[in-house]
């Protein structure tokens, strides 16, 4: 295989992949990114640790989408994340509901 047929294929999967993100994204109410993945989530926890002088964070989630090319199966059903990095979640926002029209 060469280095352009592996790009070509890192390409489509990757494309693949955002497709399934936007197809998904609706159902979830958070994004939590870490220092190595990227989630869709409904529940999520991050608590503060600190051990001696060093402080950490532990990230809880559970029913999540994680946003990793090279993963079978996106969908899991607890995540535990231990990282001396930042954290970011983001709290999605969502479109405000309409009523249908009577026509």
């Amino acid at each position: 295989m060469s280095a352009e047929d592996l790009e070509r294929y890192e390409s489509e999967i990757e494309l693949g992949l955002y497709r399934e993100y936007r197809d998904v994204v609706g159902l979830f109410s958070y994004v939590v990114e870490t220092e190595r993945r990227f989630y869709l989530t409904n529940d999520v926890d991050v608590a503060v640790r600190h051990d001696g002088g060093e402080v950490w964070f532990e990230v809880r989630m559970a029913d999540a989408w994680v946003w990793d090319m090279y993963r079978q199966a996106r969908f899991v059903k607890n995540v535990r994340v231990l990282t001396f990095k930042d954290v970011n979640v983001e709290e999605l926002a969502k479109p405000d509901l309409r009523v249908p029209d009577d026509a």
